[in-house]
């Protein structure tokens, strides 16, 4: 049986370039009755999102990604803490963002700096209880309303990232050129999000050395 206890404090949490290291995911399903139908990846897939108390829109799971575990076990760690769901994480990176925390909103604050590592997990469990469960309650959406309901644009690019994944992992092509309306060589996200570029990892957003995590972890534990 899984713990439904969350972990808490920062006193674990790694650290890079003076930004909080930041692992989540974006959880996904195929709809039922979708397994082995032709339906374009928009009406095949759902994914799940979790909302924050008095708002109205919502993220994907994510939190701080600590010294005693990787960057994936982090994600699925929070997978199962916010949203209540485990799975199969595919450890190809999404992408990796900066942005701001909003509950430290100076632009001044050295604190307010985080770095967001994001993966897709393939939901294969989810739990009628879960640690977050009265802060994040969680929804199943399909991927045109998971865009028009997400509160942050870099999760909008990650979930751009995700359909790009989604088009590289299909084993065997479903969606033809005439479901989509567009050239075959046209990805799912740009049929998606015809007006909107594709986020790629920028160099300056590169993974961290694993060299320089694992140095940054020492130096946090060390007495």
């Amino acid at each position: 049986m899984a713990t439904l206890v969350a972990r808490q404090g920062r006193h674990r949490q790694l650290y890079e370039d003076n930004r909080r290291l930041v692992s989540g995911c974006i959880p996904y399903r195929l709809r039922d009755g979708c397994e082995d139908c032709e339906c374009n990846k928009e009406d095949s897939l759902e994914v799940l999102m979790v909302s924050s108390p008095n708002r109205h829109d919502l993220v994907f799971p994510k939190g701080g990604w600590e010294n005693d575990e990787t960057v994936h076990e982090a994600a699925c760690r929070e997978a199962f803490e916010e949203a209540g769901v485990k799975g199969n994480l595919n450890t190809t990176q999404l992408g990796v963002w900066e942005f701001r925390s909003k509950s430290r909103q100076a632009i001044s604050s050295i604190e307010g700096g985080c770095r967001g590592y994001m993966f897709a997990l393939e939901v294969t469990e989810e739990f009628e209880t879960w640690p977050e469960q009265e802060n994040h309650g969680r929804q199943w959406l399909n991927i045109r309303e998971a865009f028009r309901l997400c509160r942050y644009e870099w999760m909008r690019e990650a979930l751009r990232a995700f359909l790009e994944l989604m088009d590289t992992d299909r084993q065997q092509p479903k969606t033809t050129s005439s479901q989509l309306g567009r050239d075959p060589n046209v990805t799912l996200a740009a049929a998606l999000m015809p007006d909107r570029q594709v986020a790629k990892t920028t160099p300056a957003n590169r993974p961290l050395n694993s060299t320089a995590v694992i140095a940054i972890a020492f130096t946090i534990v060390a007495p």
